[in-house]
Parts: C-alpha cells; structure tokens; sequence
C-alpha cells in the first residue's frame, strides 16, 4: 500500500513594502472607477442586467398569462418597455409594432412624425432577440394614420429561433441590444401577415374592416354572425358591434356608440376582429376613425376614373396616364405596394402637368381584390365609374383610327345610357394578349410602339364598373365586382372596343413578376401549384429562367392599330425618328 506524501509546508513570503504599497493604490483605482462608472452609466447597463445574454431574459409567453392580458396580447401594439442601454445608444428605440411577411421581410409600423420627429432621419436598424441585426429602410407613410412604416429582413440566425419576437427600431451603432423585459412583463411576438386586422375605412352608414386570415378560401367565407368587431384595446372598455357581412378580406360592421370608446381627436382607437366560437382576437395594427375619407374633397364627381395596384411602374406610368386621360379618365388611383423606383416622382410630375393622379401607399402583399375593394368606398364621392385597368393595359376602340386627335368623349362613349329600363352597373372588355414581339430590353418609346405582335383569341376581360352599383359585400374577382340586385354587366363587342394586354414584354421586363402575384387568391409564380391555370404563362416552369424563344413567344397575329393611332396622336417626329409625349 502507498501512502499519500503530505503537502509541504507552505512557505512564508514575505512582500516588501513598496509592492504592497503600489497593490493597494491599483485597488483603490479600481474602486474608484467602477465606482463613477455605475452612476454615470444610463439605466438598465451594468448590474441590472449582468451579461445580458437571452439567459438573462425573463419573457412572461402569452399562453402564461391570464385570459384578460391574453386578450389585450392580441388587440394592442407592441408598448415600450425598458431597454438596455450601452454608451453608443443614447436614445430610446422609436416605438413600434412590426409583422412579418413572406421572404423574411420585416414591416415595423412608427408613430407618425409629428408625434416622433425622429422617423424623418436616417440610418435605423432592426434589431432582433438574439441582438442580429438589419438595416431598416423608409418604406412608405401609410395614408389615413400617417404612420410611417420601416422595412428590414430577419437575420438567418433568428429564422431557426421560435417565437419570432417585435424587433427594436434603433439608431445605427457599432454596438446595439435587444430590448431588456421588465421584470413580470411580457415580449411582444412579431405579427403574421397571414392572421392580421390591416385596415379599415368608415362610411356615414358603417365600418368596412381589412382582415388577413379569416376567409381563405375563395367562395368561402365565415357566417357574419360568427364575428363581432372589436373597438379600443383594453378588453375591459372595448366595443363590440355585430358583423353584417362577411367576404374575402372585407368586412362590414356598425360603428359603435362613440360615448362608449374614446373618441377624442388625438386618441387611437384600435380595431380588430373576434372570432366568437373560437373565443380569438385578431391582431391588429387598423384604427378606427369615425370620419370618411374621401378621394376628392372639393365636392366634384368625375364621370370616369381609373384604379390600379401598381409595383415599380415609374417607366410606364406616364404612357398610361397621358393615354387614358386624353379619351376620357378624369382622375388616376393608385395601390402602391411597395414601389422603390421613384414612382413618387413620376406621380409628382404628372400632377404638376395638369394631370390628377392620387397615389396611396399599400404595402400590404397579395391584397388586390382588397385594395379595389377599399377604392369602391373611397372614391365613391368623387367617381362615378371606375376603370379598373393594369399600366400594361390600354383601352382602345377600332373606331379612334379615323380621328386625327383624341376626344374625352371616347372612352365614355362605351359606357351604357340609363334611359332604358335595364340598369347597367359594369362594362366588360374583353383583352388582346401581346407577346415580346422581338424585344430584349423595354422600348423606350412605350409599350404601345414597341409590342405589335399577340395572340389571335381574346383572353380574359377588364371592367368599368359603376360605384353606386357594387354590391353591399364589395366582392370581386379583379376582372369584376358582384352587382347589387336589379344591376347587370354590359358586355363590349371586340369590334366596338377591347383591351390591348402587353402582358408578356421582354423578358428583362417579364421577370419581375416572378417577385409575387398580387391576388390573394392566385399563387406565385414560383409556387408549383395548378400548373395548367390560365393565370400562368404557358410553358414557363417556376423559376425566374428565360425559356427558349421567348422573344418570339405568343405571336400569331401582328396588330399595330394602336402603334399607329398613338404616333399620330402623341408623336413628334425628329431626324432620328418619333419622340412620343411621353419620353420628354
């Protein structure tokens, strides 16, 4: 057996005096330093939150809370709470409710400017629980709130993590921090795009409310009397009204008594909706206002407007506009889902040449039938009929190749005469598909002069329809909307008027759709669903890849009738050709 040697006896050291005395002034250096330290330090840095790891986070999860915080979880924005504060961020986050939408792309809705001056600056990054971060450009001001909305991407490392929670909106910084969670308080989850109240939109009789999530199936929708919608965000004060009806992404409530809600000029009143049987709020990032909202306020009523959702359309807009404003369009709309390609300024300067053109920011994706559903209300007081046309659509009537000049009577001149005892409230054109027509780039004198070649068949149709005619549920299908009872569509002759559709352009131009479809109810291009549907290009797979000859694709018939009229009527030939009205 081995025994164990003892330890030896530690030996004595002695440190002489100049060591120690040089030891202690380090130590009382020290002392000092951190000392000053944590009571110059902002709070909520230093020992509040020691590492500050997500360890450190104490997150209080929805399904932990009571009933009553779980309802008000659901209805009310995301609220300020503590932050953690380092010396590189000397401000606050601005306050923000944020959602996530398909790609991975991160929409945080601010306060308006005049409530926050600081969303006017720049530099702003998104940033996550994990403290990733991304840059979060301007992405628009939403129209009625005047919220300004600010778009990042979440960082690959957070996509692993479950939940997805509200980012910060914080200043640029080489060092930045997820906000700190107040101690029994809750993290906000990210909203999904696909279970969100969005907006709504008030008239003298009603409330018309946006909701993502509800009705997902086309031609299916929830009973109206299985949903209440809910106004304000505490669960102990809201107002709930009945639902009277119930389609798409549209439904239709009673406003509720204002001496219920708070109805002060600067106070929000949320609103949402409640799915009773499944006793569920819907998130919601919509405000109720009692007033309407109107296109036009001066009390006129053009005879004739036009609407569209447009996408980086700033090279075609003015095309369009001169075109369909010189036959008969009094006033342009226009759904801007996310445009980065200075469209703003196309718009600014049609309106500064005479034209009126109104462009209101809807980020919101794959929301048509919504958003022409939202115009129908709208633009009821200062439209009579409405257009609803693409920018790669033109309308166009054989009859016009006679005349030297437009005349605005034209294209009103398709609408029916309501003297007879049928009640019109829809004219149905029918569409000419164009293809490339040879072209690699897009032509810069304008679609009309540089696509002539299409298929031989109509395909599909476009409609004007009569505002006061829209039936009480606003339902659509994009081509058309449901009419009230006792109204009926008129169909066009091809010969009397048709739609040229320069649907399939160059395929530098054609790409672009591959981005997303805007229909709720159409699926992307890259999704690969329904291969044989007709809203797809036939023999185009689902990737953005230009299939062989396509610059030769769908040309069976070479039709150049509005190349000609448009020359004639908007051309100024030079020594180096034609310059359309709309190239200078």
């Amino acid at each position: 057996m081995h025994h164990a040697k003892p330890l030896p006896a530690l030996e004595t050291i002695t440190m002489p005096s100049k060591v120690r005395t040089t030891f202690l002034l380090i130590a009382v250096a020290l002392l000092a330093f951190f000392h000053f330290h944590l009571r110059l330090s902002p709070p909520g840095a230093g020992a509040l939150y020691p590492g500050f790891g997500l360890s450190n986070l104490s997150v209080s999860r929805p399904s932990e809370q009571s009933a009553a915080v779980a309802l008000n979880y659901a209805i009310r924005e995301a609220e300020s709470v503590p932050s953690r504060h380092v010396s590189s961020i000397p401000e606050e986050p601005i306050d923000t409710v944020s959602i996530l939408f398909p790609a991975w792309e991160v929409f945080a809705i601010a306060p308006p400017a005049e409530e926050d001056g600081r969303v006017r600056e720049r530099d702003w990054h998104c940033v996550f629980q994990n403290n990733a971060t991304s840059p979060a450009a301007l992405a628009g001001v939403l129209p009625f709130t005047n919220r300004t909305m600010f778009k990042c991407e979440l960082p690959p490392s957070v996509r692993r993590l479950r939940p997805f929670y509200q980012p910060a909106l914080t200043r640029s910084s080489s060092e930045r921090a997820f906000p700190a969670i107040a101690t029994g308080g809750a993290a906000k989850e990210l909203f999904r795009w696909n279970f969100l109240a969005y907006e709504s939109l008030s008239t003298e009789d009603d409330v018309v409310l946006f909701v993502k999530g509800v009705n997902n199936r086309q031609g299916i929708n929830r009973s109206p009397s299985e949903l209440s919608c809910v106004f304000g965000d505490d669960p102990a004060t809201a107002v709930r009204t009945a639902v009277m009806s119930s389609a798409q992404e549209v439904f239709r409530c009673a406003h509720p008594k204002l001496s219920a809600v708070d109805s002060g000029t600067e106070i929000k009143i949320k609103i949402t909706l409640e799915i009773a049987l499944e006793n569920r709020v819907i998130p919601s990032v919509a405000y109720y206002t009692p007033e309407r909202r109107k296109l036009a306020t001066n009390g006129s009523r053009s005879l004739l407007c036009a609407c569209t959702m447009v996408h980086n359309v700033a090279k075609f807009l003015k095309e369009w506009v001169m075109y369909h404003a010189s036959i008969g369009v009094d006033r342009f709309l226009l759904y801007d889902n996310g445009s980065d390609d200075g469209l703003q300024s196309v718009v600014d300067d049609l309106n500064r040449g005479g034209y009126h053109v109104r462009m209101l920011t809807w980020l919101w994706p794959k929301t048509q039938e919504a958003g022409f559903s939202h115009s129908a209300i709208y633009a009821n007081d200062s439209c009579e009929w409405m257009a609803y046309v693409d920018v790669d659509e033109f309308i166009f009537a054989p009859a016009w190749n006679s005349s030297a000049l437009p005349s605005k009577l034209m294209l009103t001149s398709l609408l029916p005469a309501q003297d007879g005892p049928a009640l019109h409230g829809q004219v149905s054109i029918k569409c000419y598909e164009f293809g490339p027509s040879n072209q690699k780039t897009h032509p810069p004198e304008g679609v009309t002069q540089g696509y002539t070649c299409r298929t031989r068949t109509e395909q599909r149709h476009k409609s004007m329809l009569r505002l006061d005619a829209a039936h009480a549920s606003l339902l659509n299908v994009i081509h058309h909307f449901r009419l009230k009872e006792g109204y009926k569509s008129k169909q066009v002759r091809l010969e009397d008027g048709v739609v040229n559709h320069y649907k399939y352009q160059a395929w530098s131009e054609f790409k672009t759709k591959f981005r997303r479809r805007v229909s709720a109810y159409v699926v992307d291009w890259t999704q690969a669903i329904n291969p044989a549907s007709k809203d797809r290009a036939p023999g185009l797979g689902f990737e953005p890849v230009e299939p062989r000859g396509w610059a030769q694709r769908f040309c069976e018939v070479g039709d150049d009738r509005l190349k000609a009229l448009t020359r004639r009527w908007f051309g100024l030939e030079s020594g180096s050709g034609y310059t359309m009205a709309w190239q200078r």
